[in-house]
């Protein structure tokens, strides 16, 4: 397979020398662990007792990584994206509400997205996180088996309303929907939810996408019983691939807790995992849509190789390559060059709301070996290009 992922002139064409520059010393402060720790606690007090930071970090950080405060702020990052080929996937990121108005909310954010999917080419998706509909604490229990109280009975019978209110807009406006993975103490509940609606709504393609996090060693033998009920039951699979976004915490509670570590011992097990996933859903591609999401090279190459061998067209709407806006221009944009379908995920909601989408964001950085390296690697070379 020819190595595209080194073109950094393609991947950073969008880019003014500025914004270049930027990009350049906000990954050089994110490669410094401590900076980032004691930059998140700072944040996160400032913003709890109201300081006025917000101008500084929609100047840095929150800029880097989300398109905007509001949709139509998006608009032009969105527009600029298509004129390479590049989809976006916008994602209202306000994370930890606990009020029915802000689940409310989170629908109605949802729903003008699968709109504007209907008038945009360049909005393919629709996305949402489970805790945007609904309290963690409900999931939680409803994946352990505790009983509710009547109130929470009646908070969960909102949460499955939301979900088929932006599934069934999904499937009536064609917009495919991806519902993102969480914590696994709650998340066998979501999973219940969203085959419900896979088996609902997918029954002649897929509209309905849930997400498997590959650092998690019992995925691949989730997809394959999925896959033997879907089978069964006549619906089709949607699934977006991550690697996974909440290892520490997820080994401290299972360290805490007493129960099995969820998460594959290395990084090794994890790329492997993600890899015979993603192997196992192409092989049954006439049942099954792919939203690869991955910053990794040797995987992103892989489903390239897939591809390439299967004589499926490289834009075959059940297959896409996904990343993050602000991360892996190199292999968004020099994807997209080669014909394939390629999405970024385009966050965007108040700063303040949107705070710990972007700690995890730096602190994602920070703790994957060579993430923050390579980043500043090709903005290097990209800067020695231009002789900036």
């Amino acid at each position: 397979m020819e190595k595209i992922f080194n073109n950094t002139e393609v991947a950073f064409a969008l880019k003014t020398n500025s914004e270049l520059d930027r990009a350049f010393y906000l990954f050089e402060m994110i490669k410094r662990e401590p900076l980032v720790k004691i930059g998140t606690a700072v944040t996160k007090f400032a913003l709890k007792t109201h300081l006025p930071v917000e101008g500084i970090i929609r100047a840095t950080v929150f800029d880097h990584f989300c398109g905007g405060v509001t949709e139509k702020d998006c608009m032009p990052t969105i527009d600029k994206m298509y004129t390479k080929n590049v989809h976006s996937v916008l994602d209202y990121s306000a994370e930890g509400k606990e009020v029915e108005e802000q689940f409310d909310l989170a629908m109605e954010k949802t729903l003008n997205t699968i709109k504007f999917g209907t008038e945009r080419k360049s909005i393919p998706f629709a996305v949402f996180k489970p805790t945007g509909f609904g309290k963690l604490s409900l999931y939680q229990k409803m994946t352990e088996g505790t009983p509710l109280t009547a109130h929470e009975e009646v908070e969960w019978k909102r949460i499955k309303e939301r979900y088929n209110i932006v599934s069934k807009a999904a499937y009536e406006r064609d917009v495919p929907l991806l519902i993102d993975a969480e914590e696994t103490w709650m998340q066998g509940a979501a999973d219940d939810l969203i085959e419900a609606m896979m088996k609902k709504y997918n029954k002649k393609k897929v509209i309905v996408f849930g997400t498997l996090q590959l650092y998690r060693w019992d995925r691949l033998d989730y997809l394959k019983e999925l896959h033997t009920r879907a089978k069964e039951q006549g619906f089709k699979i949607g699934m977006k691939l991550v690697r996974g976004a909440y290892m520490e915490k997820e080994r401290e509670r299972a360290d805490e807790y007493g129960y099995k570590d969820p998460i594959c011992k290395n990084k090794a097990a994890t790329d492997k995992m993600f890899d015979d996933v993603l192997t196992y859903m192409f092989k049954n591609i006439d049942d099954m849509a792919i939203f690869a999401g991955t910053h990794n090279e040797e995987s992103s190459y892989l489903l390239m190789d897939l591809i390439a061998k299967s004589g499926l067209d490289k834009n075959d709407k059940r297959v896409w390559f996904g990343q993050l806006y602000g991360m892996s221009d190199h292999i968004s944009y020099n994807l997209a060059k080669e014909g394939f379908n390629v999405a970024k995920y385009l966050p965007f909601g108040p700063v303040r709301d949107v705070m710990p989408y972007l700690i995890r964001r730096a602190e994602e950085n920070t703790s994957v070996a060579g993430q923050t390296s390579r980043e500043l690697n090709l903005l290097k070379t990209e800067r020695e290009r231009r002789k900036i």
